[in-house]
């Protein structure tokens, strides 16, 4: 499970991760919770733990990243929390993988979660960023909903396209790249994708070009 989503922003639904114990507990797998997203969010959305959920700690873990919500996207910072008897399964495997992480990687990663703001300061960026890019989607005939979290928008296609289709039409008029969705799977077909991580200035420019070329 990943929430929120990547690529679709989506947030997780009330009642799946109960859902996703249950079935974890009948069929006897182990839930893995992609957590990369929970501390960019938006609008005073807060994203729940997978853990919080009574009974997750008996069939699930988390994993939680600094690459998203602290900026340190490449270097490899994260924890594995939860059910302990997989956390030591992963841990005898790491430790076979590799010898550990780079030491002033980790105190960075100490300073960084030293500093609590930082991703509400991100997140605040990116919440501007989507902003824009929402605006612009809608100007140029995108049905586009605003997500609560992640660093992308995920938008439906016009009538008339395929994802492939309209990712190349942008990419023609407009000189922009966007991502189609059927590159994520056979469910993202229909759909596109925009990454927030461009500077405000570098993304003001695509949107513009996007509304010169696309707005009818």
């Amino acid at each position: 499970l990943n929430y929120p989503n990547n690529p679709t922003g989506a947030v997780v639904p009330d009642g799946l991760f109960e859902e996703a114990i249950e079935r974890a507990r009948e069929h006897d797998v182990l839930v893995v919770h992609d957590a990369s997203y929970t501390e960019t969010t938006f609008g005073g959305y807060v994203a729940p733990s997978f853990l919080e959920t009574p009974g997750a700690k008996e069939v699930g873990v988390e994993v939680f990243s600094l690459s998203k919500g602290y900026n340190m996207t490449g270097w490899r910072t994260a924890a594995i929390v939860g059910n302990a008897d997989a956390v030591a399964a992963y841990w005898k495997l790491k430790t076979n993988i590799d010898s550990g992480m780079f030491e002033p990687v980790q105190l960075a990663a100490v300073a960084a979660l030293d500093d609590m703001e930082t991703p509400r300061r991100m997140s605040e960026i990116y919440e501007r960023r989507r902003d824009l890019v929402v605006d612009a989607l809608r100007e140029v005939g995108v049905d586009v909903t605003p997500p609560k979290g992640t660093i992308y928008v995920w938008a439906p296609v016009p009538g008339g396209h395929t994802s492939a289709s309209y990712c190349e039409l942008v990419l023609e008029e407009s000189g922009v790249v966007v991502s189609p969705g059927g590159s994520y799977g056979p469910n993202g077909e229909g759909f596109f994708r925009i990454s927030l991580t461009v500077a405000d200035e570098r993304l003001s420019e695509a949107m513009e070009r996007m509304r010169s070329s696309l707005g009818g």
